[in-house]
């Protein structure tokens, strides 16, 4: 992956607060809506969802999803020229009050101090979803599959 791809997927983490999730809900595709927060090191992503949401259902340790993000729509710009990355990634519950825990929901109220009402609900958990590959589109005609080992260089592509 060059530099520069690298660099952009960063920014477009960096700049959006939320992504698109493809998840499987009742044996058939389901798509969510949800803030997130980047890990430090850009190997995935923290989410704080409500067990009770549809989407939920396909958050289940272990289970394979597919991530969408895209930079936002403007008045004027080309809908093809939307930079977006798809990512495939692999679902880790939190457990509540563990120290991953912990560090994902301090993680979370300091980008979204407004859902701190959420972590008072018992329907509400954490899950951080773990980047495995996926696909960089930098425009049209610009698309860069994003390999395993691509994942690691996220972070140190400055």
């Amino acid at each position: 992956m060059l530099k520069s791809t690298a660099r952009a997927i960063r920014e477009l983490l960096d700049d959006q607060r939320l992504l698109a999730i493809a998840v499987i809900a009742d044996g058939a595709p389901y798509a969510g809506l949800l803030p997130f927060v980047v890990l430090p090191g850009y190997e995935g992503v923290v989410v704080h969802a409500s067990r009770l949401s549809k989407h939920t259902q396909g958050l289940t340790a272990g289970t394979r999803i597919g991530v969408l993000l895209h930079e936002q729509y403007a008045e004027g710009m080309d809908p093809l020229q939307i930079k977006r990355a798809m990512l495939e990634c692999i679902v880790h519950p939190l457990e509540r009050k563990s120290p991953e825990w912990e560090e994902g929901r301090g993680w979370y109220l300091e980008r979204f101090p407004d859902s701190r009402i959420t972590f008072n609900l018992g329907d509400f958990t954490l899950y951080r979803l773990e980047f495995r590959k996926g696909l960089w589109v930098g425009g049209f005609g610009r698309a860069v599959e994003i390999e395993p080992e691509d994942i690691a260089k996220l972070a140190t592509h400055r």
